[in-house]
């Protein structure tokens, strides 16, 4: 027997042009419900990413959803913002954006996310569309929080070719240390990668079309589409942008759309070039380094290969719509 009731989802991000686009799909879409939001240090600094996330909420209409301030730097390393892509503030510089009213809870990321999965009475999805340093801490500071933990499905990683180096991913780059703690989990995880990432583009007159919409949500999210780096003209004849972070919400909301493989993945941690690249073991059967006594056991992970392109784009605009 089929559940129909909405799917319980937290979301961790570092808000961020397409983590907003994210939470605007997580808010509207009838079959996510939106527990709380987390927010760590990633594209900009985390108190930005903090009131961008309050902004974001309250122009969707749901700032009621809880929102919690988390790490303001990787586990090691020093933070590393993605401004040149994102904006001074994180969310594209768009002119007129309100200031938010509300206020995050008093609570931690940590605290707020363990509070929340525990208190669920169904278990919980979790979301990270960032650098994934509150999570890693979370599982190691309350790992009895994986008992009601129902999949883990993140934005990160690449199986072929990276952004923030020729291999490795922007969030995964960040705080390699966190992804490689997240794959020690010991729940089912999907690993949203860039393979399936840079594919789900919204066309230029859908672009045009929620930019002028009337509805403040449906607005935004034209304006946030506009800026992405694919649409280096946002006035001009296709202002097309990608979904990128929400395109891993769509993902909980319809997994179907989602080609999948279960494969061994695990994080490069070693300085030089190589340095947070998810390493995903495509091979059909074991090679000369096993056979010669190399026994690492490597989390299994859903690693997305490949996406329905028109299904993702027509269920983000159906939703952010309502339609």
């Amino acid at each position: 027997m089929s559940d129909d009731r909405p799917i319980p989802v937290i979301i961790d991000c570092d808000t961020g042009v397409d983590d907003a686009l994210a939470l605007l799909f997580a808010v509207r879409h009838p079959g996510l419900d939106l527990r709380a939001v987390t927010c760590v240090a990633g594209n900009t600094d985390v108190d930005g990413v903090v009131r961008n996330t309050l902004t974001v909420l309250e122009i969707a209409g749901a700032g009621n959803v809880p929102v919690a301030r988390g790490a303001e730097r990787p586990l090691l390393e020093p933070a590393r913002s993605a401004r040149h892509v994102h904006g001074d503030d994180g969310m594209g510089d768009i002119p007129g954006l309100p200031a938010p009213t509300g206020t995050p809870v008093e609570a931690d990321a940590v605290t707020l996310l363990r509070r929340e999965i525990l208190a669920s009475p169904r278990p919980v999805t979790l979301i990270p569309t960032a650098p994934l340093t509150n999570i890693a801490l979370l599982l190691r500071t309350h790992p009895e929080v994986a008992g009601n933990i129902e999949r883990i499905v993140f934005m990160g990683g690449a199986v072929a070719t990276g952004n923030a180096t020729a291999v490795a991913e922007f969030n995964v780059w960040h705080d390699p240390e966190a992804a490689a703690i997240l794959l020690t989990a010991g729940v089912p995880i999907t690993m949203y990668g860039l393979d399936v990432f840079q594919r789900v583009v919204v066309p230029g007159t859908d672009v045009r079309r929620l930019r002028a919409s009337a509805e403040p949500g449906a607005r935004l999210a034209g304006e946030l589409l506009a800026h992405r780096p694919s649409a280096p003209d946002p006035d001009g004849d296709d202002p097309h942008g990608g979904l990128g972070d929400a395109g891993a919400v769509c993902a909980v909301a319809d997994p179907a759309g989602l080609t999948t493989e279960l494969l061994p993945v695990e994080v490069s941690l070693a300085a030089g070039p190589t340095r947070g690249q998810t390493v995903v073991d495509r091979r059909p059967r074991p090679g000369e380094s096993e056979l010669h006594g190399d026994t690492r056991e490597r989390q299994l992970v859903d690693v997305a290969l490949d996406v329905d392109v028109d299904r993702y784009v027509k269920l983000y605009l159906g939703a952010v719509e309502g339609v």
